[in-house]
Protein backbone atom coordinates (compact mmCIF):
# COMPACT_ATOMS: atom_id res chain seq x y z
CA UNK A 1 0.00 0.00 0.00
CA UNK A 2 1.00 3.02 -1.09
CA UNK A 3 2.07 5.82 1.99
CA UNK A 4 0.10 9.28 1.52
CA UNK A 5 1.20 12.72 0.68
CA UNK A 6 -0.84 14.49 2.75
CA UNK A 7 -2.83 13.17 6.27
CA UNK A 8 -5.54 15.47 7.80
CA UNK A 9 -4.74 16.88 10.69
CA UNK A 10 -7.75 14.45 12.41
CA UNK A 11 -5.99 11.62 10.69
CA UNK A 12 -9.33 10.35 8.31
CA UNK A 13 -8.49 12.25 5.03
CA UNK A 14 -4.97 10.63 3.57
CA UNK A 15 -4.19 11.56 0.15
CA UNK A 16 -1.99 10.40 -2.45
CA UNK A 17 -0.65 12.54 -5.37
CA UNK A 18 0.98 11.45 -8.63
CA UNK A 19 4.13 12.25 -9.67
CA UNK A 20 3.04 14.80 -12.44
CA UNK A 21 0.92 16.56 -9.58
CA UNK A 22 4.05 17.12 -7.22
CA UNK A 23 6.01 18.32 -10.58
CA UNK A 24 3.91 20.79 -11.24
CA UNK A 25 3.57 21.86 -7.19
CA UNK A 26 7.29 22.23 -7.22
CA UNK A 27 8.59 23.59 -10.52
CA UNK A 28 5.41 25.50 -11.32
CA UNK A 29 5.10 26.38 -15.48
CA UNK A 30 4.11 30.07 -16.02
CA UNK A 31 3.90 31.41 -12.80
CA UNK A 32 3.90 35.30 -12.09
CA UNK A 33 6.70 36.09 -10.31
CA UNK A 34 6.70 40.12 -10.85
CA UNK A 35 3.75 41.61 -12.77
CA UNK A 36 5.44 45.03 -12.52
CA UNK A 37 6.01 45.96 -16.36
CA UNK A 38 3.56 42.94 -17.69
CA UNK A 39 1.37 43.94 -20.25
CA UNK A 40 -1.27 41.70 -20.04
CA UNK A 41 -4.29 41.70 -22.35
CA UNK A 42 -6.49 40.31 -19.88
CA UNK A 43 -6.51 39.88 -16.16
CA UNK A 44 -8.93 38.09 -14.03
CA UNK A 45 -9.41 37.38 -10.36
CA UNK A 46 -11.89 34.49 -8.54
CA UNK A 47 -11.83 33.54 -5.22
CA UNK A 48 -10.76 35.71 -1.62
CA UNK A 49 -7.60 36.16 0.48
CA UNK A 50 -9.51 35.58 3.53
CA UNK A 51 -10.91 31.72 2.80
CA UNK A 52 -7.64 31.01 1.52
CA UNK A 53 -8.33 30.31 -2.11
CA UNK A 54 -7.41 33.27 -4.30
CA UNK A 55 -6.29 32.86 -7.68
CA UNK A 56 -5.21 35.61 -10.69
CA UNK A 57 -4.89 35.30 -14.51
CA UNK A 58 -3.22 37.33 -16.71
CA UNK A 59 -3.43 36.34 -20.30
CA UNK A 60 -1.62 37.66 -23.97
CA UNK A 61 -3.85 37.28 -27.25
CA UNK A 62 -2.73 37.40 -30.68
CA UNK A 63 -5.32 39.66 -32.07
CA UNK A 64 -5.21 38.22 -35.32
CA UNK A 65 -5.79 34.62 -34.76
CA UNK A 66 -7.39 34.62 -31.07
CA UNK A 67 -4.52 32.38 -29.65
CA UNK A 68 -3.72 33.05 -26.03
CA UNK A 69 0.45 32.93 -26.70
CA UNK A 70 0.62 33.83 -23.09
CA UNK A 71 -1.32 32.78 -19.79
CA UNK A 72 0.72 33.66 -16.24
CA UNK A 73 -0.71 33.51 -13.06
CA UNK A 74 -0.36 33.28 -9.38
CA UNK A 75 -2.39 31.95 -6.57
CA UNK A 76 -2.90 31.55 -2.98
CA UNK A 77 -3.48 28.12 -2.55
CA UNK A 78 -3.03 24.61 -1.72
CA UNK A 79 -0.79 22.34 -3.70
CA UNK A 80 -3.35 21.02 -5.73
CA UNK A 81 -4.51 24.27 -6.83
CA UNK A 82 -0.93 25.62 -7.67
CA UNK A 83 -0.46 21.86 -9.73
CA UNK A 84 -4.01 22.37 -11.63
CA UNK A 85 -3.00 25.87 -12.37
CA UNK A 86 0.44 25.21 -13.53
CA UNK A 87 -0.78 22.52 -15.97
CA UNK A 88 -3.68 24.51 -17.12
CA UNK A 89 -1.75 27.44 -17.83
CA UNK A 90 0.66 24.75 -20.17
CA UNK A 91 -2.38 23.50 -21.92
CA UNK A 92 -3.28 26.79 -23.13
CA UNK A 93 -0.28 27.90 -24.78
CA UNK A 94 1.12 24.78 -25.83
CA UNK A 95 1.93 24.26 -29.89
CA UNK A 96 1.68 28.10 -30.14
CA UNK A 97 -1.46 29.09 -27.79
CA UNK A 98 -4.94 27.36 -28.31
CA UNK A 99 -7.21 30.05 -29.34
CA UNK A 100 -9.80 31.63 -26.78
CA UNK A 101 -12.34 28.89 -27.82
CA UNK A 102 -10.24 26.44 -27.73
CA UNK A 103 -8.66 27.40 -24.44
CA UNK A 104 -12.22 27.39 -22.95
CA UNK A 105 -13.49 24.24 -23.97
CA UNK A 106 -10.41 22.77 -21.23
CA UNK A 107 -12.55 21.47 -18.65
CA UNK A 108 -11.71 20.59 -15.18
CA UNK A 109 -11.50 16.89 -15.86
CA UNK A 110 -8.99 17.79 -18.76
CA UNK A 111 -6.87 19.28 -16.62
CA UNK A 112 -7.00 16.27 -14.13
CA UNK A 113 -6.45 13.71 -16.72
CA UNK A 114 -3.31 15.36 -17.83
CA UNK A 115 -2.25 15.38 -13.82
CA UNK A 116 -3.01 11.73 -13.33
CA UNK A 117 -5.27 12.64 -11.37
CA UNK A 118 -6.62 14.41 -8.05
CA UNK A 119 -8.04 13.17 -4.83
CA UNK A 120 -12.00 13.51 -4.57
CA UNK A 121 -11.62 16.47 -2.28
CA UNK A 122 -9.05 18.40 -4.30
CA UNK A 123 -10.89 18.19 -7.53
CA UNK A 124 -12.46 21.72 -7.01
CA UNK A 125 -9.09 23.01 -7.20
CA UNK A 126 -9.19 22.45 -11.02
CA UNK A 127 -12.26 24.81 -11.50
CA UNK A 128 -9.93 27.69 -9.72
CA UNK A 129 -8.00 28.10 -12.60
CA UNK A 130 -10.91 28.17 -14.99
CA UNK A 131 -12.84 30.43 -13.71
CA UNK A 132 -9.90 32.80 -13.81
CA UNK A 133 -9.61 32.26 -17.23
CA UNK A 134 -12.65 32.91 -18.40
CA UNK A 135 -13.23 36.11 -16.00
CA UNK A 136 -9.26 37.20 -18.05
CA UNK A 137 -10.91 36.53 -20.88
CA UNK A 138 -14.04 38.75 -20.09
CA UNK A 139 -11.70 41.54 -19.41
CA UNK A 140 -9.48 40.88 -22.46
CA UNK A 141 -13.57 41.21 -24.43
CA UNK A 142 -14.09 44.52 -22.65
CA UNK A 143 -10.82 45.91 -23.13
CA UNK A 144 -11.30 45.21 -27.11
CA UNK A 145 -14.48 46.12 -27.12
CA UNK A 146 -15.81 43.08 -27.82
CA UNK A 147 -18.99 43.06 -25.55
CA UNK A 148 -21.19 40.99 -26.99
CA UNK A 149 -19.06 38.25 -26.23
CA UNK A 150 -18.58 38.64 -22.49
CA UNK A 151 -19.98 35.96 -20.82
CA UNK A 152 -21.46 36.38 -17.05
CA UNK A 153 -22.49 33.65 -14.22
CA UNK A 154 -25.48 34.82 -12.36
CA UNK A 155 -26.28 33.40 -8.75
CA UNK A 156 -30.17 32.39 -8.45
CA UNK A 157 -31.56 31.81 -4.95
CA UNK A 158 -32.81 27.56 -4.79
CA UNK A 159 -34.52 27.23 -1.62
CA UNK A 160 -36.38 30.58 -0.77
CA UNK A 161 -36.53 29.28 2.76
CA UNK A 162 -32.88 28.99 3.53
CA UNK A 163 -31.37 31.26 0.71
CA UNK A 164 -29.43 28.44 -0.80
CA UNK A 165 -28.08 29.19 -4.17
CA UNK A 166 -27.35 27.54 -7.27
CA UNK A 167 -23.39 28.63 -6.40
CA UNK A 168 -24.20 26.67 -3.23
CA UNK A 169 -24.96 23.43 -5.16
CA UNK A 170 -22.46 23.87 -7.44
CA UNK A 171 -19.24 24.32 -5.11
CA UNK A 172 -21.10 21.13 -3.41
CA UNK A 173 -20.92 19.03 -6.72
CA UNK A 174 -17.18 20.37 -7.15
CA UNK A 175 -16.29 18.53 -3.28
CA UNK A 176 -17.48 15.76 -4.51
CA UNK A 177 -20.91 15.54 -3.80
CA UNK A 178 -22.62 13.36 -6.87
CA UNK A 179 -26.02 12.68 -5.82
CA UNK A 180 -28.96 14.97 -4.31
CA UNK A 181 -28.41 12.81 -1.17
CA UNK A 182 -25.06 14.02 -0.47
CA UNK A 183 -25.55 17.55 -1.81
CA UNK A 184 -28.84 17.74 1.21
CA UNK A 185 -26.01 16.63 3.62
CA UNK A 186 -23.69 19.55 2.51
CA UNK A 187 -26.09 22.05 2.36
CA UNK A 188 -29.12 21.25 3.75
CA UNK A 189 -31.21 22.10 0.77
CA UNK A 190 -34.84 21.35 0.44
CA UNK A 191 -35.15 20.94 3.96
CA UNK A 192 -36.45 24.55 4.04
CA UNK A 193 -38.19 24.27 0.71
CA UNK A 194 -39.05 20.55 -0.61
CA UNK A 195 -40.77 22.03 -3.77
CA UNK A 196 -37.30 22.95 -5.15
CA UNK A 197 -35.91 19.55 -4.82
CA UNK A 198 -36.47 18.88 -8.86
CA UNK A 199 -34.41 21.80 -9.72
CA UNK A 200 -31.60 20.66 -7.29
CA UNK A 201 -31.57 17.62 -9.53
CA UNK A 202 -31.30 19.06 -12.46
CA UNK A 203 -28.59 21.13 -11.25
CA UNK A 204 -26.29 18.14 -10.09
CA UNK A 205 -26.79 16.90 -13.08
CA UNK A 206 -25.72 19.89 -15.07
CA UNK A 207 -22.93 20.74 -13.04
CA UNK A 208 -21.69 16.74 -13.00
CA UNK A 209 -22.05 17.04 -16.89
CA UNK A 210 -19.61 20.12 -16.96
CA UNK A 211 -16.89 19.36 -14.77
CA UNK A 212 -16.60 15.91 -15.13
CA UNK A 213 -18.08 14.98 -18.80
Amino acid sequence: MSTPDVVSHDKKDKWLYSDIVKDHFFNPRNFMVDDDGYKADGMGMVGSPACGDMMTVWIKVDPATERVVDMRWRTFGCGSAIASTSMHSVMVVEDGGRTIDEALAIRPQHIMERLGGLPNRKIHCSVLSDKALRSAVNDYFRKTEQISRITTEGVRVIDKVLKITDHDIEEAVLEGADSLEKVQARTKVGTGDPSCLPEVEQLIRFYKEKYFG
